[in-house]
């Protein structure tokens, strides 16, 4: 009987000792370093025109593969005649758009128009050997599917920048008055996305952003931009639950900070970044301001 007792103690103790745990505020995770994919699997929007004349044109068992991947060997328009060589990097990249041409938000297709073409980073491959005017390479890195007519442009090192914390992330930081912008679109035209996920914002070089930068995420309560259904004065007010006293506008609440990102890639008028910390889940449409 005491042993039972004894047990039944040790369970109840035990159970507390989890509960307490629990119901501990957690800190934050630590932030994940990037790595060759986070970098060179992020794509990019520009609104400059990507040289096109060097292309992947097919490859071997081309009477049955629809795609190229890692290992596979491909089959590029450019040989010894036009200066490739053995051992040349290549990056493969290709324009896409969304197959749906559906908006999230209001303002999207606007924007995306402004940040330029989007352009997919499907991997790499190095040429192994070279004939007249067509050379042989091997997809040495993969993003994902290499196909025929994808983009190919001499490799080019990308920076990898200095990560922070995410334990000093503030979910209370006050605005920073320095240029605001928005969630535009997602690496894969997702609508939703969270951490090590890339998302592409409208500023650039040209507003003074450089790889490296951090952008706060955030978004204000009261907003019905969205195409998604919302319930108007949902900020104040939601029938059944409650409401507030008086009618309050976006702009009376404080702002939600949802997370943060770093800046892998810029051009002239947009940036890929890549979300290193989010509390919830971040949308197409939320803002984001420079650290």
């Amino acid at each position: 009987m005491r042993a039972n007792v004894a047990g039944l103690c040790l369970s109840v103790l035990l159970g507390t000792a989890v509960c307490s745990a629990q119901n501990a505020q957690q800190p934050a995770p630590a932030g994940v370093q990037p790595d060759a994919s986070s970098i060179y699997c992020s794509g990019f929007y520009t609104d400059q025109k990507v040289p096109d004349e060097l292309r992947l044109i097919s490859g071997e068992q081309a009477n049955y593969k629809i795609s190229f991947a890692q290992g596979d060997y491909v089959y590029i328009n450019h040989g010894g005649n036009q200066g490739v060589k053995e051992g040349d990097r290549f990056a493969v990249v290709r324009p896409v758009s969304e197959p749906l041409e559906v908006p999230w938000f209001k303002w999207q297709v606007k924007l995306m128009k402004a940040m330029g073409a989007a352009y997919e980073d499907a991997g790499q491959v190095r040429v192994v050997k070279v004939h007249p005017n067509v050379a042989i390479a091997q997809v040495s890195f993969s993003c994902g599917m290499m196909q025929r007519g994808d983009i190919v442009r001499p490799f080019e090192e990308r920076p990898t920048p200095p990560f922070k914390e995410a334990g000093k992330f503030d979910h209370f930081a006050p605005v920073s008055g320095k240029p605001v912008a928005m969630v535009v679109a997602a690496r894969g035209f997702h609508e939703l996305v969270g951490q090590n996920q890339a998302i592409y914002v409208n500023l650039g070089t040209s507003q003074g952003v450089k790889v490296g930068d951090y952008f706060r995420i955030f978004r204000y309560q009261g907003s019905t931009s969205e195409y998604a259904p919302q319930t108007k004065g949902y900020q104040y007010m939601l029938y059944g639950y409650g409401s507030a006293p008086k009618r309050y506008e976006w702009n009376d609440l404080p702002r939600e900070v949802l997370g943060e990102g770093i800046v892998l890639n810029a051009s002239r008028n947009s940036s890929t970044v890549m979300i290193t910390f989010n509390s919830v889940e971040v949308y197409t449409g939320d803002y984001v301001e420079l650290e």
